[in-house]
């Protein structure tokens, strides 16, 4: 431990955030392999536990195993704790232990809450920590009490239902994906109450803490002439763009394929469905295998772009999608300055960067992990496969198309690896490996090239 800490106080913030997150991986793994975590006769390789103890902490919920045919009701308790610690974030319930513990909260801590929350500054860390706990864990807790009445009217078994309803909404809130009935949500594929619970739960999880908590502020009213920030904006109005884009584009390409036939209602549901959960949940009502490749593609690129900063989900995140496409609406060649206009306000040129940066990194990142995906598998798998997996596993979104069990050893520390850097964010996980550069001293005369 000692030694733990002498490289925690000689790393910078970003890479104490990814020491935490690896520590964590490894606490769950131990957890994983306690006594009477699986049950009778359930065998589990240990590169399968570390699978899931990265896909549960980088709240993914990719798995090479059945859930429900493997772990016991303990088992499950444990999965839903590292779901919440993945979800919620580390630093956050590291911060809820010290404040319990009553242990004073330094500097260099509320520098890794800042940057593990996306914020500018260290002031109001540990009370923002504090109002996304409280929030998170309500939240659970409504749709939790929702889903076990509901589920107990079905089937008169108290503890069936408080278990599934408590695995269905931490699962959901936390964009978890993981599941303890086998089939994800199929068999609610006709019960429209449960995916609509299910739906808002992945919503309130992945659209974002601070927009949240704006959002509290403004029914509470405590604030006089209170504005919604230019961040709540752009990410409501971007997830709710792409939510609909994505509705849209599943009813139109699966029209006459997978929902040939299909009642109106059911169609519409099955689209809203994976339309949602595409942000980074990766609970189904419906074999995604099924979809046309058109639709599958596209549900890829959704994933690629994930959920929200500040939130439960991994992906380039939506503000970075946003400001991509506001950058070419609002280009000009004639300017030398970089400008983007929203919502009567003007984009700080650093976020625009950053941005593009993540962007370039991302493409670069998922396109490599496929080509080796497709190297190592030799023809096992095809593209479409091993595009979808490596897009759900960087996203932390968790849709497969059926081949995660079956892959190589190789391939599934591929997708551990995107799991992990989808969490932690591109930006912190490359300055973790190339460090912090020193400004440049000096510049070289400028020089125009062509472009285009």
């Amino acid at each position: 431990m000692s030694i733990f800490n002498q490289l925690f106080k000689k790393s910078s913030p970003q890479q104490g955030i990814v020491m935490y997150y690896l520590v964590a991986i490894i606490v769950s793994f131990l957890l994983l392999n306690l006594p009477f975590v699986h049950k009778a006769g359930a065998h589990v390789n240990p590169i399968d536990t570390l699978f899931v103890a990265v896909s549960g902490v980088s709240v993914t919920g990719l798995s090479p195993i059945n859930i429900a045919e493997t772990y016991s009701t303990f088992g499950q308790v444990i999965i839903m704790i590292i779901l919440n610690i993945g979800g919620i974030g580390v630093m956050a319930i590291g911060t809820l232990l010290w404040v319990v513990l009553g242990k004073k909260i330094g500097i260099r801590e509320r520098q890794l809450i800042m940057l593990d929350n996306n914020k500018d500054t260290m002031s109001g860390t540990v009370k923002l920590i504090l109002d996304i706990v409280r929030t998170m864990l309500i939240i659970e807790l409504i749709g939790a009490v929702l889903l076990t009445f509901y589920f107990y009217r079905d089937t008169p078994n108290i503890e069936y239902a408080i278990m599934q309803g408590l695995f269905v909404s931490v699962s959901a809130t936390t964009n978890g994906g993981l599941d303890i009935t086998g089939q994800s949500l199929i068999p609610y594929a006709n019960d429209y109450f449960v995916q609509t619970i299910v739906m808002f739960l992945i919503i309130l999880g992945s659209i974002g803490f601070p927009v949240l908590l704006e959002i509290k502020a403004y029914i509470k009213n405590r604030i006089p002439n209170f504005r919604f920030s230019l961040f709540a904006k752009i990410t409501t109005v971007t997830y709710l763009f792409l939510f609909v884009f994505g509705v849209i584009i599943i009813l139109l390409i699966e029209h006459n394929h997978a929902f040939h036939n299909m009642s109106w209602h059911k169609s519409l549901f099955y689209a809203l469905f994976q339309s949602a959960t595409t942000r980074s949940a990766g609970l189904q009502t419906i074999d995604v295998s099924h979809f046309s490749e058109g639709t599958n593609l596209i549900m890829g690129f959704l994933m690629f772009i994930g959920s929200s900063p500040s939130s439960v989900g991994g992906g380039i995140r939506t503000t970075t999608f946003a400001i991509l496409i506001l950058f070419l609406l609002n280009f000009n060649n004639n300017t030398e300055k970089l400008s983007i206009k929203a919502f009567n306000r003007e984009i700080h040129t650093t976020d625009i960067q950053r941005s593009f940066a993540v962007f370039t990194m991302a493409s670069f990142l998922t396109f490599i992990s496929t080509v080796l995906i497709l190297i190592i598998e030799q023809g096992k798998i095809t593209f479409l496969q091993a595009f979808f997996e490596v897009m759900s596993s960087f996203g932390t979104c968790g849709l497969s198309l059926g081949v995660t069990d079956n892959v190589h050893g190789a391939t599934k520390v591929i997708l551990m690896i995107l799991m992990f850097i989808g969490r932690v964010g591109l930006i912190s996980f490359v300055i973790m490996i190339a460090g912090r550069r020193e400004p440049d001293k000096y510049h070289y005369p400028k020089e125009r090239i062509q472009i285009g």
